[in-house]
């Protein structure tokens, strides 16, 4: 092997001592992502209904929630991460080829939380194939998110390989994978006529732009980290590549916003049954701080002005406004998930056992399984930080 090849290859694939932090780091992780397996596959083992805070009226728990935020955080990497390497804007180009990988890392970490979800996981891979339901958007949802983990994995590895027309075209494919299944993700809610908070055309569209935002939020967060972790200052380009990234993000926000307003005067105004009740739930009842702390002031309105008064320009503050806003985030998965079941179907008819909004608070199966999905993706990304150099674009 020649001494360029030698030299080539050490500059994508290096394993490097980080520290005592950075061990320590890893070790914690990796404790509480075995911890949260253990308990998904006791789950598995005794049985759902005797662990997990579901039941048969509020079926959908944590666990869904976190499976969303995964994926849609997953598909919003992909897209910002398309508009440098695929679309060619150069501002994106330096932070590409760590939100492609940040891309796989979270994709990965919500099937490990769906795996858990599903009483027979198993059952899924091998009847998704011999017997396809082309009528299921649960179906569709994964064979799309199948097809995009694969385009993914493969542009990745043709970055690493600094095969970027090959990557690019793969990234291309990606795009279309990811939005795809994303928007039949919130057409999964949209299309519940049973479920009124859910029901309605708006969700796909809302589902993408939010992702969009989950991955600006991020990209932010983890850049920041990965240059502490790895000593390297934030050059220019770097610095460039951000603040575009933290204006898109402050764009994205401003139109979730838009999007929530409507919402919420559209589950009020002429009192829409089962919507009506849902939304107060939301907006003064017992998801209010939910709402308007999470959701609002974490999620979009904090990020928001943390963004608009440093210009986007601060590598440390939007580090901060990326934390914020994919906490405000993971709460708007949750609100959204749960509140649209909490109003019994039967509720608006006055139907004596349906007349009250039902509740749900999650298990210790339940919570332990995200903190392990959670922290598994976190320990994918720094494994990858120490094995891929820090994703050096040059």
């Amino acid at each position: 092997m020649s001494n360029s090849t030698n030299i080539q290859l050490k500059d994508y694939l290096t394993i490097q001592d980080k520290g005592f932090a950075f061990n320590g780091s890893i070790a914690i992780l990796g404790f509480l992502t075995a911890a949260g397996i253990a308990f998904g596959l006791h789950a598995l083992y005794a049985g759902h209904d005797h662990v997990y805070g579901v039941t048969r009226d509020v079926p959908w728990g944590l666990l869904i929630a976190a499976y969303v935020f995964f994926v849609v955080t997953s598909t919003g990497l992909c897209l910002v991460s398309s508009l440098g390497h695929v679309f060619g804007f150069k501002s994106f180009h330096e932070i590409g080829k760590r939100a492609v990988y940040l891309a796989i890392c979270t994709i990965i970490s919500g099937f490990l939380v769906i795996s858990f979800e599903i009483e027979n996981p198993w059952r899924m891979a091998i009847y998704n194939v011999i017997s396809p339901n082309l009528t299921s958007n649960i179906w569709w949802m994964g064979t799309l998110y199948g097809a995009y983990l694969f385009f993914m994995v493969s542009e990745f590895a043709l970055l690493v390989k600094r095969r970027h027309r090959a990557a690019g075209i793969l990234g291309l494919l990606g795009v279309v994978a990811g939005i795809a299944a994303h928007s039949n993700l919130g057409a999964v809610f949209g299309l519940l006529n049973g479920r009124e908070f859910w029901h309605g055309p708006y969700m796909p569209i809302y589902f993408i732009a939010s992702a969009l935002m989950s991955g600006c939020a991020a990209i932010l967060f983890f850049t920041y980290i990965a240059h502490k972790i790895n000593g390297n200052p934030i050059n220019q380009q770097m610095r460039d590549s951000l603040a575009a990234t933290g204006k898109l993000g402050m764009l994205l926000m401003a139109t979730l916003m838009f999007f929530v307003t409507w919402k919420v005067l559209s589950g009020i105004a002429g009192y829409p049954p089962g919507k009506f009740e849902a939304m107060m739930t939301l907006v003064s009842g017992s998801y209010a701080s939910n709402f308007w702390f999470g959701e609002i002031f974490l999620g979009m309105a904090l990020p928001f002005c943390i963004l608009l008064l440093t210009k986007a320009k601060s590598p440390k503050w939007a580090f901060w406004a990326g934390l914020v806003s994919m906490v405000g985030i993971f709460f708007m998965r949750y609100d959204l998930v749960v509140v649209g079941q909490l109003v019994p179907a039967f509720h608006s008819l006055g139907v004596e056992e349906h007349n009250i909004i039902l509740s749900y608070s999650p298990s210790l199966h339940e919570i332990v399984i995200t903190v392990g999905a959670m922290s598994f993706c976190g320990l994918m990304f720094l494994v990858g930080e120490m094995l891929f150099n820090g994703h050096k674009t040059h």
